[in-house]
């Protein structure tokens, strides 16, 4: 039976938080990009980017 902090420490979790932070420094760098809706774009892939942060973070507490 795993321990609950060897569960927090598992690799998947920290896959997941990498992934959120691509996501995140990619939704930064559209917010220069030069196109019509490249705000609404970046606003969304932020977004997405927080969740995929919050969901890691809470599995990580749970």
């Amino acid at each position: 039976m795993e321990s609950s902090t060897q569960k927090a420490n598992g690799e998947g979790h920290y896959i997941l938080l990498t992934i959120a932070v691509i996501i995140g420094i990619v939704g930064v760098y559209l917010r220069f990009a030069d196109f019509k809706y490249a705000s609404a774009a970046a606003n969304i892939i932020l977004i997405i980017g927080v969740v995929v942060t919050l969901k890691a973070v809470f599995a990580i507490l749970k």
